[in-house]
């Protein structure tokens, strides 16, 4: 069996996890993605990785290096997906990861470092409305209070969901390894979005990432009779967030030349009827960019236009912020080197930006992190037609394996003290 048809098998064997008929649906904490996790887990153990599982339920696989004492090397992503997304966001590089440590023992290469292969827990927001919680836990950023109560679509709590697994929410930050020494984290993922395929690209170096600002928005008017209330005297409650979002649209807009975005992505109408007025609605406002300036103009302005909402259609609007993140810049060394690695192959790259969160930007807190990009086919994610080529995916393996290969070796002047 070649690489090719090795790394689509471990592919496969992942994708089988799922809950859903359409697209794949493998969400954080449930009975398929921990399912999910323990085969992969299997998997590792199967290439003679020690495997050990955190009090978030963070994979680690440790391949020791040659030379003990000296820190490990990190790569690795998540296997968590939202509901009805696709099978590569986030996948490629957790199995991208193993493919790597495949490569390293058919060859009997042995580094000087440790790696270790990670699978993050619940990196999506599908499920509770916050991310990259595996990865803030590793990093000593999670908040407990604030995402304790948290709920999903059947009312679970963030709470409840890790009891079921076994985990308990007040032993998580037993996660952390900020007192640990780590030389290098790398992830390679989908860019999810259009731009490295419309530029003829195979690789996506990251110079930074955007950070979203989360809202939940509860638009509270009175529900009337559709037929009996005179427009002048209606409390409406949707078209009051109808212009929220609106506005939120047209300010956004106005942040194109920083890249800054802003969504609404949720809208619930409690108790809604064709001929009720809407009394209750709630929307889910996403907002992200990788300039701070840039993105509090568009909060300033979100605040503003409740206000002004609130005021001239007589409603009662309550603004709750779910998570805050700031945006991140990675290691210029290690672009510098993966920039070296793609000239050296003669694979055409682009410097880019990531609109998307990854849990990339949780580990800057620990170490140099480097994330690499492959290319996404009509720039499709979190959708069940989500694709990239194999051919393509190799490539990124290709660069992920040189990387953590050069990150590796001993340092020379370290090497001269031992």
């Amino acid at each position: 069996m070649d690489r090719k048809e090795r790394y689509q098998l471990l592919f496969d064997k992942i994708s089988q996890y799922n809950s859903g008929e359409k697209g794949i649906t493998r969400v954080a904490y449930t009975n398929e993605e921990q399912a999910c996790t323990q085969a992969f887990m299997r998997m590792c153990k199967a290439e003679g990785l020690d495997i050990r599982m955190d009090q978030c339920g963070n994979v680690i696989a440790r391949r020791e290096g040659r030379i003990k004492g000296l820190p490990p090397v990190l790569m690795g992503s998540h296997l968590d997906t939202v509901y009805q997304g696709g099978k590569y966001d986030g996948t490629v590089g957790v199995t991208a990861a193993l493919e790597v440590v495949k490569r390293l023992n058919e060859k009997g290469i042995e580094t000087d470092h440790p790696i270790e292969v990670i699978s993050f827990a619940c990196e999506e927001s599908s499920r509770f409305g916050v991310s990259t919680l595996g990865s803030k836990a590793m990093a000593g950023s999670f908040d407990k209070e604030k995402v304790r109560y948290l709920k999903d679509r059947n009312g679970v709590t963030l709470e409840e969901a890790l009891s079921l697994c076994a985990f308990e929410i007040d032993s998580v930050h037993q996660a952390s390894r900020e007192d640990e020494n780590i030389k290098a984290f790398f992830e390679l993922h989908i860019e999810q979005g259009p731009v490295l395929e419309n530029e003829n690209k195979k690789i996506g170096i990251v110079t930074g990432i955007a950070a979203p600002v989360r809202f939940s928005i509860k638009i509270a008017g009175t529900p009337s009779h559709s037929g009996t209330t005179p427009m002048n005297m209606r409390k409406d409650a949707l078209l009051g967030a109808s212009e929220i979002a609106l506005e939120l649209e047209k300010v956004a807009l106005s942040e194109q030349s920083c890249g800054t975005v802003a969504t609404v992505g949720v809208l619930d109408i409690q108790a809604g009827a064709m001929n009720v007025v809407p009394g209750e609605v709630e929307i889910k406002v996403d907002i992200r960019g990788t300039s701070v300036d840039s993105r509090q103009r568009v909060l300033d302005h979100l605040k503003r236009t409740i206000e002004l909402v609130e005021r001239t259609r007589n409603l009662e609007i309550i603004s709750q912020e779910i998570i805050s993140e700031e945006p991140v810049l990675l290691s210029a060394e290690i672009i510098e080197t993966m920039e070296t690695i793609c000239k050296e192959q003669d694979i055409p790259y682009k410097m880019m930006p990531s609109g998307a969160g990854h849990d990339a930007m949780n580990m800057v807190k620990l170490c140099p992190t480097g994330l690499i990009f492959v290319p996404s086919v009509d720039g499709l994610s979190h959708h069940p037609e989500e694709h990239t080529d194999l051919d393509d995916l190799l490539i990124g393996i290709d660069v992920l394996e040189q990387i953590v290969i050069h990150y590796s070796k001993m340092d020379s002047k370290i090497k001269e003290n031992v």
